[in-house]
């Protein structure tokens, strides 16, 4: 059992007794087929960072969670802004997790996809330069890359003059990155939406009031609902919620299944990042 407050299914099938990690990842686990999943936090009343990160709303048994949606992902979508703002470092697992991986047919570590239509990213910020795997930019045909750019990351461009979501995840998936964890932010969340891209979205409530002044987890055009049901809710001893929300109750399959063989800049907007 990991350490820190116990995490326990609230519904379907209350278990007063705590989930291990075994548990948490079958409850997790890989889809039979290409998925998009999305993993944000968010307070009890909508808030999607305080003080500006979302980095304050989240808690030790979401970051349990967190890191092992991570294990179990081929690749880690996360829009420019968002990992320029949240100064993401490398994607890096521990020993077991990626003994975990191993012992699955996965590669150790997940790939990097980041999603920029502007392509003004930092050769040297860590997340590129300290990379254990290549990672992969998503653009289209008429960006410009920063010079060293194209020396730590392959470009994929997939549109004319916008970044095509839809194009960019397929290649993906051709790629063998068939499980896919978005991690934000808004903006990219709004416009997976609306090209119907989102299969599966992981949504943690910290137990707090953030009051106004910041945004909703997702931003963009308006776009028709969708049915997304409820899957499964656990509830950590610190007062934690995770919802998993699927559109398929196959969605997620055990853990122990092996792996299947357009928007702006996705900027966030001002003093709402991804989370």
């Amino acid at each position: 059992m990991s350490a820190g407050p116990p995490i326990s299914r609230l519904w379907p099938d209350p278990a007063a007794t705590p989930l291990d990690d075994a548990e948490l990842v079958a409850l997790y686990g890989r889809a039979g087929r290409p998925h998009l999943r999305v993993n944000f936090v968010t307070s009890a009343d909508g808030a999607v960072t305080l003080d500006g990160y979302s980095e304050g709303l989240s808690s030790v048994p979401d970051k349990r969670v967190f890191g092992l949606l991570r294990m179990v992902c081929d690749g880690l979508l996360v829009a420019a802004g968002t990992l320029r703002h949240e100064g993401y470092g490398a994607v890096r697992l521990n020993e077991p997790r990626r003994a975990w991986r191993r012992a699955h047919g996965l590669a150790e570590y997940p790939t990097l996809v980041v999603v920029s239509a502007s392509l003004d990213l930092d050769p040297a910020q860590g997340a590129f330069a300290d990379a254990p795997v290549r990672p992969i930019v998503l653009t289209h045909a008429g960006a410009q890359p920063p010079p060293g750019l194209t020396e730590v990351a392959d470009l994929v461009r997939c549109g004319t003059d916008r970044v095509d979501l839809a194009a960019g995840l397929a290649e993906l998936h051709r790629r063998g990155l068939g499980q896919l964890l978005c991690e934000g932010g808004p903006y990219l969340f709004g416009a997976l939406t609306a090209a119907d891209l989102v299969d599966e979205l992981c949504l943690t409530v910290a137990p707090l009031l953030a009051g106004g002044g910041s945004g909703r987890i997702t931003v963009g055009e308006a776009s028709a609902p969708r049915e997304l049901p409820l899957r499964h809710v656990l509830a950590a001893a610190d007062g934690t919620l995770m919802l998993r929300y699927a559109r398929d109750p196959t969605a997620a399959a055990s853990d122990a299944q092996p792996p299947p063989a357009s928007t702006r800049d996705a900027q966030p907007p001002p003093a709402a990042t991804a989370g």
